[in-house]
């Protein structure tokens, strides 16, 4: 139904910054609430942030407050993650994924679709 594109990893040292994007294809990308999960090597994929369908609500991890911003542009049927004050801990795959309500959005099996992930590596 829906496909997935991650882009905008890299390598970026702590107290930086970086966006990610996450362009999608497939059905109509505005009926669809859209977020960001990470994973880093050995631990469970974790909950980022999530935005609504006219990018009015947001909610983020306790983690990430203040430090990252989600963003929606419609148009452009694209979603970013402006991550700022990066910490080594922010390593990881970070992942995009597609869903229709933010009820149960901090759960992986509360969300459809998936990306297959950019990395971002934070050196100390």
């Amino acid at each position: 139904q829906v496909q997935l594109v991650e882009s905008g990893g890299g390598l970026v040292q702590a107290g930086g910054s970086l966006r990610v994007s996450c362009a999608a294809s497939g059905r109509t990308f505005t009926n669809y609430i859209m977020g960001w999960f990470r994973q880093a090597p050995g631990k469970e994929r974790e909950f980022v942030a999530a935005i609504s369908w006219g990018g009015a609500n947001t909610y983020y991890a306790d983690s990430v407050k203040g430090r990252f911003t989600i963003s929606r542009d419609n148009a452009k049927s694209t979603v970013y993650l402006q991550m700022n004050s990066l910490k080594p801990e922010d390593t990881a795959v970070y992942y995009c994924a597609a869903g229709r309500t933010m009820v149960g959005v901090t759960t992986t099996q509360a969300w459809a679709y998936w990306g297959q992930g950019t990395q971002v590596t934070v050196s100390s």
